[in-house]
C-alpha cells in the first residue's frame, strides 16, 4: 500500500493520471455505452481517459488508482474518510464498499495517484476536494 501526505496537497481541477491501456479501452466502451443514459458520467469518464497518459500495465505505477484497486480517499468537504474498491459496474456494492466506475467519484478516481487530489462533481453537480491517501492494488497477473 502507497501512503501519502495529504497535509500540503492543494486539489486541483485536473491533475495529472494515469491508465493501463487495456482498461482505457474497455472503459471508452463503457463510456460510450451510457451516453445516452447517463450523459454527465459518460463525459466525464471520456474525458479523463483523453487526457490520461496511457501505458501497458506493467509500467502503471503502484501508487495509481486503476480497476480493483483499494482507494482510501478523503471528501475535504466533509473531513470522512472513505475506503472502497473500484469496480466495474457488474461488480459494484456500496454496502460492501465497491463503487461503480460508472459513476461521478469513480469516474473522478480512475488513475489519481496517492497524494494527489481533484475538484470533482458529486451526484448533485457541486464540486468536492477529494484527495487520494492511499491506494492498494489487486495482485497483478504474471
Amino acid at each position: 500500500m502507497t501512503v501519502a501526505k495529504t497535509t500540503s496537497t492543494k486539489a486541483s481541477k485536473r491533475p495529472p493520471i494515469h491508465m493501463i491501456d487495456s482498461e482505457a479501452d474497455a472503459l471508452t466502451d463503457l463510456a460510450l455505452g451510457i451516453e445516452k443514459r447517463m450523459p454527465q458520467v459518460s463525459e466525464l469518464l471520456m474525458r479523463e481517459i483523453g487526457r490520461a497518459t496511457v501505458h501497458k500495465e506493467r509500467h502503471v505505477p503502484r501508487d495509481v488508482v486503476t480497476m480493483n484497486s483499494e482507494v482510501d480517499f478523503i471528501d475535504e468537504a466533509s473531513g470522512a474518510v472513505r475506503s472502497v474498491r473500484l469496480v466495474y459496474p457488474s461488480d459494484a456494492d456500496i454496502a460492501s464498499g465497491r463503487i461503480s466506475i460508472l459513476t461521478p467519484i469513480g469516474a473522478g478516481l480512475i488513475g489519481m495517484r496517492a497524494g494527489s487530489a481533484i475538484l470533482w462533481p458529486d451526484r448533485d453537480g457541486h464540486e468536492r476536494a477529494l484527495t487520494i491517501r492511499a491506494v492498494m492494488q489487486p495482485p497483478r497477473a504474471a
